[in-house]
Formats: C-alpha cells, structure tokens, sequence
C-alpha cells in the first residue's frame, strides 16, 4: 500500500495498521528471544521436578530424617529451582536480575512479617522433627501440656491426653519449653514412701519392702532394690523403697506396690500412723485452788 492510498484511509483504520505493524517488528526482533526462553522454560521445569523428586526420594530413603521433614526439604528443592528458571526467563527478554532478586527479597520480607507467628511453629515444627525429642506414640509433658503424641506437623502437634482429650499445641508452644519424654527410656525408676510408727521396726519394715520388692516379676534386678530411712517426720519414721521397672509397667506396678505395701504392713501388724497432736490442759492456780 502506497503512502498515498495510507493517507485517504481513515485515522482508525491507519491507527490500527500501525499498532499491527509495531507488533509484527517487535516479534521480529525478539523471536529468537521468546524462542530461548520457551526452550529454558521447558527445560527447566522438567529439570526442577526430577532434581526435586530425586532429592524427596533419597531424604525419604534416610532413616535419620522424618518424612514430614524429607517432604517439606523436598518442597523447598522444588521451589527453588522454579525460581531459578523463572528469573532466567525474564532474563531473556532483557529484565535486570538485581530487580527480580531485589523484589524477592521484599516480598519475602514482608510475607515474613505477616506471618511471623506461623513462621515460628514452622521452625519449631522442623526442630522438633529433626531433633526428635519425641515421637508419634511417645507419653511427653511441655508445661502444661501432657498427652501421647498422635501426629507431628510442621505447624501443630496433635496429642491426646490420660483423660482421652484431643489437644492441638502449636509446635513453638512445645519447642520453647523443657520436654520431658516418659517414653524414651527403656527403663524407669518407682520410689514409694511410707511411714511407720516409732515403735515399730525399722528392720522389719526394710524386709517386708525388700520382700515385696523381689516377689514381684515386674521390679527388675538390675539395679537392686533398695529400701532406706527417707525422714524422721513428725508422726512417724518415713521408709522409702526404689525400685526399677520396664517403662511399660511403670504406672500399673507404681499402683500395685502402693496398695501391696499396705496390706503387707497390715498383715505384719507393722503401724501407718496418721498425724495427731497432744493437748494438754493447763490450769491456773487460783482455778485449782477454788
């Protein structure tokens, strides 16, 4: 078309040519652009999920790694890579890769921010997960929390307490508190204190505990039991026994002793006394002499 029969075309007909015209130069010029940034995208894409599955794969294959670990590791591979290939893209199309890492870093920072509170469980949640002071199935206390483990997440840890509750305790609420595992252990110590009566005898009472003690298949041997003078208390001599159990028996055997030594010391006719108090009467001598 000559610049003659453009000029007689109306104006929205030559603004729409010359809007055509822009885009078919600029496809010219960056054809080999967009071709290369297809072919990175590709190929790219493809890399990041076998590299990501290959990396899943071998920390689920590890036996000193959770698999909630390995997943959340493995997912962390994957989103890296896509952004690897994601700024290599726009690269090709000439966009400054200070600029892209630059917005990252900001949006990041303030999605930090927001989310600083879920941030911290997720931290704790990895923690807990690689340190592993407990685990699925394991009896645990953490301040006020005490319950057997049930399923450990990356934000929450799901436990269900002696009195059959459900509980959810965020995983920071956990981490940031001593952690005691009454499951770890193979094996577990029991100590039970009971009083006797003054005039009773303190050897009787250490042999009738260590006979209890020794009859019992559940106490273990090793180490021994042992029975000792714990307090000379107010009302009576105070006799403590340990004794070491599988953890396993722990509870039921820590009932059973407690009621056993009561009616041992019954059928013994060895004393529990209770506390009691004199009270004397004083008086005064113009009362006694009336």
């Amino acid at each position: 078309m000559t610049p003659q029969e453009l000029a007689s075309l109306p104006a929205k007909v030559t603004n729409e040519l010359d809007i055509v015209g822009a885009v078919v130069g600029w496809l010219r010029e960056n054809l080999v652009h967009m071709a290369g940034a297809l072919a990175v995208l590709v190929i790219g894409v493809i890399l990041a999920r076998l590299l990501s599955g290959a990396a899943d794969r071998a920390l689920s294959r590890s036996g000193r790694i959770e698999p909630t670990v390995a997943k959340f590791l493995g997912n962390i591979i994957k989103y890296a890579l896509w952004a690897v290939v994601a700024v290599t893209v726009l690269t090709q199309f000439g966009v400054q890769t200070t600029t892209i890492i630059a917005a990252l870093g900001g949006l990041a920072l303030a999605v930090g921010l927001a989310l600083q509170g879920t941030l911290s469980n997720v931290a704790a949640g990895v923690m807990i997960l690689i340190q592993r002071p407990f685990r699925v199935g394991e009896t645990i206390s953490a301040g006020p929390v005490l319950g057997t483990a049930t399923a450990i997440g990356l934000f929450t840890t799901e436990m269900v307490q002696p009195d059959g509750l459900y509980v959810m305790v965020p995983n920071n609420e956990l981490w940031n508190k001593p952690i005691v595992n009454f499951s770890r252990m193979p094996t577990r110590r029991f100590e039970l204190l009971i009083g006797i009566s003054y005039s009773d005898s303190i050897q009787q009472a250490r042999e009738e505990l260590l006979a209890l003690a020794q009859g019992d298949a559940r106490v273990l041997t090793e180490p021994a039991p042992e029975v000792f003078v714990s307090a000379l208390a107010d009302s009576s001599v105070t006799m403590g026994m340990r004794v070491w159990s599988a953890s396993s028996d722990y509870l039921v055997l820590s009932r059973d002793l407690t009621e056993a030594a009561k009616v041992r010391f019954d059928a013994v006719g060895l004393t529990i006394p209770f506390p009691q108090r004199d009270v004397r009467t004083i008086v005064a001598p113009a009362e006694a002499a009336a």
